[in-house]
């Protein structure tokens, strides 16, 4: 790895709001799914969009600061931790 790809490496981020769209368009992929399989064991729309309802809340709120938390590691750190060589060396 040369300085610059090093410095980018190390001053890299996700931002805020990328964490929040990442965290949105997750969430209703798996929030459907879940109201899917609510709806198929209780055969009512109404406790499975209530189920559903509940979960985007709870796991974006926990996906979010998930990704916040890794936000916060410099890109490659955990390699560098762990001794694992990077793609391509």
């Amino acid at each position: 790895m040369n300085a610059t790809t090093a410095m980018r490496t190390e001053t890299m981020r996700e931002s805020r709001f990328r964490s929040v769209l990442k965290g949105l368009t997750w969430r209703f992929l798996a929030t459907g799914t879940t109201i899917l399989i609510a709806l198929a064991i209780t055969g009512d729309i109404r406790p499975a969009l209530q189920i559903g309802a509940v979960e985007f809340v709870a796991k974006f709120l926990v996906y979010y600061l998930h990704e916040r938390a890794w936000a916060q590691v410099p890109l490659g750190a955990v390699r560098r931790q762990f001794g694992v060589a990077e793609v391509g060396e």
